[in-house]
Parts: C-alpha cells; structure tokens; sequence
C-alpha cells in the first residue's frame, strides 16, 4: 500500500494503538463464543458428528473471505473492511445463543467465520504496512492483543455466565465493548488503496509458498494444543479430566507473555536468532512435555512450546513486508489462509495418525515439524536479506 501523505510520528503512534486494538478485537469476540459452544450443541440437540460439520462451517466461512477480505482491501481500504468484518461478529455472536437448528447453526457459523477471517487478514494487512512505517518491530506486538482479546474475553465471559448473566446477555454486553473498541480505534484504520498492478486474488507463489508453510505448521501446533492436549494429558498420562486443561493455559500464557515483549526480543535478537531459539524451544518443550514423567514438570514443556511458537508467525507476517513477488494485498491473505488451514485440517492430521499409531507418536511429528518450520523461516530469512526476492 501507498501513503497518500507524509505520516508524523504522532500519527504512526496512533496507528500502531489502533492496529493493536483491531487484533483485541477478533480475539475478544472468538473467545466470547468459545463457552457459548456447549449451549450451542445442547440447543440444537445435534450429535458429535453433526456437530462437528457445523463447527467446521466457522472455519470454512474464514477460509473463503481471506482472499475476497484482501482484495477489497486493496480496492477500498483496510478500514472499511474491518469496519464491515465487526459488523458481521456483532450481528451474528448474539444470534448463535438463540439458533436451534442444523441449517440455522451452519449458516450462522459460516457467516461468523467470514467476519473473523475478513478481520484476522486485514488486520494483518495492516500491520505489514504499520510495521514498515515504522522501521522497527512491531508485528510481535500486534499479535500480542489477538492473545490478550482471547484472555480478557474468555476471563469476562466465564465471569459473566458464573454471575448467570445469561447467554444472550453475556454475547450483548461482549458485542458493546467490541463496538466501543472500534468506534476508538477505527479513525486510524487505514484508508489507502493498495498500489496499482496487482492481481485481485492469486495464489501464493515463490517465496510466499514457503512462508505459508512456515505459517501452517506454527498454527498446526497451535492448534495441536487447543484440541489435543488435554485429551494426551487426560488418556495417556491418567490426569483427571478438571486439571486436564493445565497444558494449554501453560502454553496460552508463556505464548501471550512471549509476544509482549516479543517486539524487543527480535530487535535485540534479529529475526534468525529469534526463529532458531523459539523453534529449537518450542520443538523442544513438546518433546519435554510428552516424556517427563510428571504432570508438574511436564507444564515447564508446554511453556517452552509457548514460548518458543509466540513469534514464528509475527516473523513470517513481517517478512511478507520484505518480498516483491507478491503485492502484499494478495500475500497476506494467501498466508493467511495457509496459516488456517492449518489450525482446521492439522488437529484432524493428527488424530488420523493417532489412529493409526498412537497420540504420543502423532505429536512427537509435530515436535519435528516445527524444527522443519524454523529450518524453512530461517532459509527465508537469509534468502531476504541478501536481497533475493
């Protein structure tokens, strides 16, 4: 994108708060419907399997408006875009705590999940822009308010339905403070139009492919965690089902922690050394959290995975900022849907090797797959910085 005029520093400052305030925004709202889920099956009356093609609808909505998200970016502007993509989550989490059917759930869901992933990937359209105009990182950051939307939101909805506030309620009062956000924030969304010459969608291609694939194994084992490790905890290592979620508010936290200050770390650190210690850490702290041989202990594993997972993907949204093979308004939204992808299809990869292996074996993969995935960030790194684009 062009700026259509010089940008002051006290300018840029208030893009980068209200690029911070578009991550909260989609975090907040996705964690306000993450304990509406088991309402949402009890009401529809649905089995596991019905339920989870509805289910899939929310991610199949995000997937098919990336690239649309994208390309009226470029056309109109990142602002009205993520205007339009509130609208959406504001309408439709009310309606998710009163839909009783199969088809009413489905449709609901798929038009949630398209104001989710038209937000997720315009927003990170912006901060490639933001983070360029800056001359310093600041992607770590950003991606630090999507985790902190997901706590605050998940801590005041729980709070909320404790107090039995309601469902319906709880999702008005959620919707409020996202509108309140974004009434704040929204004058310094960006309103320019992407440079002239790129295609409207495309696929990824060159280099964009590998950070995709980069992209694809961080949020594979993202959600590796969300999906999968309370079930090893649970069934394999025999911990009672209450204290099972431990795993993944270990991995939430260190990996939240990790991305405030993360900004520092890789201005301290550079790029490269950030991919190898957080890759060789995060591979690591899996491994150390399928074989230490207690539960406490093994909690030091999933913070290591936290830790070291945090900033893969803020890297690779910043590295798209340095390639000229794709306009940044296709690249992002090309990225972005790989990254997803990976959050949908990889926990059912999983369970498919777990199938036929065991979850143990299925895991330790993915332990390897994030040393694949830094060796890759780093190559990447290195083929930018000598200027091959």
């Amino acid at each position: 994108m062009k700026m259509d005029a010089p940008t002051g520093a006290a300018n840029l400052r208030l893009q980068q708060h209200a690029t911070r305030a578009a991550f909260f925004i989609p975090g907040w709202i996705v964690a306000a419907w993450a304990p509406l889920v088991p309402y949402a099956k009890s009401r529809t009356g649905l089995d596991d399997a019905s339920f989870g093609l509805a289910i899939l609808c929310l991610g199949l909505g995000s997937i098919i408006t990336m690239p649309l998200a994208g390309a009226l970016a470029a056309k109109r502007g990142c602002r009205i875009v993520m205007l339009a993509a509130v609208v959406v989550m504001a309408l439709t989490l009310p309606l998710l705590t009163i839909v009783s059917s199969f088809t009413t759930l489905c449709l609901t869901l798929l038009c949630f999940g398209a104001g989710m992933g038209a937000m997720d990937c315009v927003m990170n359209l912006q901060a490639v822009v933001v983070e360029k105009r800056s001359s310093r990182p600041v992607m770590s950051g950003f991606h630090a308010f999507f985790s902190l939307g997901g706590l605050c939101g998940a801590i005041a909805a729980t709070l909320m339905l404790s107090a039995s506030l309601g469902i319906l309620a709880m999702s008005f009062v959620c919707v409020a403070i996202a509108i309140i956000v974004t009434v704040g924030s929204s004058s310094h969304w960006l309103r320019e139009h992407a440079e002239s010459g790129g295609a409207f969608i495309a696929f990824p291609r060159g280099i964009v492919i590998l950070l995709g694939v980069v992209c694809f194994i961080a949020f594979l084992s993202e959600g590796a965690m969300l999906d999968w490790s309370a079930i090893y905890i649970h069934e394999i290592r025999h911990i009672d089902a209450t204290h099972a979620g431990w795993g993944f508010v270990a991995f939430n936290l260190a990996m939240t922690f990790c991305r405030v200050v993360g900004d520092r770390l890789v201005a301290a650190l550079g790029r490269r050394t950030t991919l190898i210690v957080g890759g060789v850490a995060a591979s690591g702290g899996l491994m150390l959290a399928l074989t230490l041989p207690s539960f406490q202990l093994s909690l030091v594993g999933y913070v290591l995975l936290g830790l070291g997972c945090a900033n893969m993907v803020p890297v690779m949204f910043s590295m798209i900022g340095q390639q000229h093979r794709m306009p940044e308004s296709v690249a992002v939204p090309a990225v972005t849907s790989l990254g997803y992808a990976g959050v949908l299809a990889g926990p059912a990869l999983i369970g498919f090797i777990a199938q036929l292996t065991s979850l143990p074996l299925a895991l330790a993969i993915v332990a390897v797959a994030l040393l694949v995935a830094t060796a890759l960030g780093v190559g990447i790194q290195m083929h930018l910085a000598r200027g091959e684009r």
